[in-house]
């Protein structure tokens, strides 16, 4: 297979297998397993080979696991003791330094929105590229500033995460080194959730430690600040803020931003019940409703019981009276630059109309963070004076420049802004911000002592 990176080493690229879904719950363990044995088993069969490149999100967890990418890592290390590995990670994994003690290499996305996917791998395999030709092992160190932010506050175009990560950029610029500025991802329940910094230095493992314990201190100084980066309204507050100030010319997003499943119905409830001009509602997860629509077909009025179906703090259904403008199968092909060029089966879908508000509702879970929930049916964001989202970050990059305004609006869902709602079983949230006012710098995995 044909890799530019690879190209330039007169290097032969091995794929093995991709997998993706959304931060839906825990992984089975029979996932887990599953695809623990594939990649052992591809590997195997690949063979001979000179490194490995592994893409791992970093906040999987699963019932039997106590750290899923710690389970994969070790586990392919067993089976290959002697071969270079390289890890490339998810900006919002939680990672720790007994997770990536079988690692050489690890690095993580630069950016949320992950506008840097497919740089990050390149980035992971020129540096394992490098190692397998020169024999150089770089240091590789983590440090962990026990802060737990929630996913809204990790964009890295906010302050002062974006002076931050600056600063990285700078030191990487003066020093032979690839620093990841973590944020973690606090809905995933585990005994490491929360920020970290990864430090990859070819100068050697001491150069490494002190370099990523820099940037955990400067996140903890910065604690406050970070988990307060935008201000976070409630419905009450969303709908006041609407009806004093309505769109004029651009629209305004409205980021119900807990919604961890694409069905809840707090919001919707609201603007229903206003006139606040032409809202649209992307991607609203609902497989019964949607085969409800197509079974009646374009041109009917339905009664739906809508949303808020898979869990009770999503708000439960909205019972009203819809009109179906379209229903059928429905797939693209991401345009914007978060996921850039994967394919996406919505599965069955219908597009409701229910008063002033349009809805598409899906049977498969996608992210609306672009404008092609609004192309596929023919339209643009432009066309409505209101866009509900459910996003935490992915949406800036494509909606920032676009927007009039941005509400983020806290809901009693199931990924509250206040982290310290979540009911953690694994994470020692006594040691942690913002349950702790000085929580532990940590970089050691025996002891987690400094």
């Amino acid at each position: 297979m044909k890799h530019a990176v690879c190209d330039a080493e007169s290097a032969e690229l091995v794929p093995l297998f991709h997998t993706l879904l959304g931060a839906l719950g825990p992984a089975s363990d029979e996932a887990v397993a599953h695809y623990t044995d594939e990649l052992l088993e591809g590997v195997a069969k690949a063979e001979p080979l000179d490194g490995i490149v592994l893409f791992l999100h970093g906040a999987c967890w699963a019932n039997s696991y106590t750290d899923v990418e710690r389970h994969i890592i070790d586990s392919l290390r067993a089976a290959q003791p002697d071969l270079p590995v390289a890890v490339a990670l998810d900006y919002h994994g939680n990672i720790d330094a007994r997770m990536l003690q079988g690692a050489d290499i690890a690095v993580a996305y630069r950016h949320s929105p992950h506008i840097d996917m497919g740089e990050t791998g390149k980035r992971a395999t020129r540096a394992l590229l490098r190692m397998i030709r020169t024999g150089q092992r770089p240091g590789l160190a983590v440090a962990r500033p026990g802060i737990v932010i929630p996913s809204i506050m990790s964009a890295t175009s906010l302050q002062p995460l974006a002076t931050v990560m600056a600063e990285a950029r700078e030191t990487e610029a003066r020093h032979d080194c690839d620093i990841s500025v973590m944020a973690g991802f606090s809905y995933a329940d585990a005994a490491n959730t929360g920020m970290s910094v990864i430090c990859l230095d070819w100068q050697g493992q001491a150069s490494a430690e002190a370099r990523a314990l820099h940037f955990a201190r400067r996140l903890h100084g910065l604690r406050r600040e970070l988990s307060g980066a935008v201000p976070v309204i409630s419905v009450d507050e969303a709908m006041a803020d609407l009806a004093a100030h309505p769109a004029t010319g651009r629209p305004v997003v409205l980021l119900e931003h807990a919604d961890r499943m694409n069905d809840s119905t707090h919001l919707l409830r609201a603007l229903m019940n206003r006139n606040v001009g032409k809202v649209m509602v992307p991607f609203l997860l609902d497989p019964q409703t949607a085969a409800q629509a197509h079974a009646a077909g374009a041109g009917a009025r339905i009664p739906v019981s809508l949303g808020g179906k898979s869990a009770p703090e999503t708000g439960g259904p909205i019972n009203a009276e819809a009109d179906v403008l379209w229903s059928g199968q429905k797939s693209f092909t991401v345009s914007g630059r978060y996921q850039q060029g994967s394919f996406v089966d919505l599965g069955l879908t219908a597009l409701l109309q229910i008063g002033q508000v349009r809805i598409s509702v899906t049977s498969h879970f996608a992210f609306a963070v672009d404008g092609d929930p609004f192309a596929i049916f023919g339209e643009q964001p432009q066309d409505y004076d209101v866009i509900l989202l459910r996003s935490k970050t992915h949406f800036r990059d494509f909606y920032e420049p676009l927007a009039e305004r941005i509400l983020v609006v806290d809901t009693p869902d199931l990924g509250p802004a206040d982290v310290r709602l979540i009911p953690y079983r694994r994470l020692d949230v006594t040691r942690a911000w913002p349950w702790c006012e000085l929580p532990e710098i940590t970089k050691k995995p025996e002891t987690g002592e400094v």
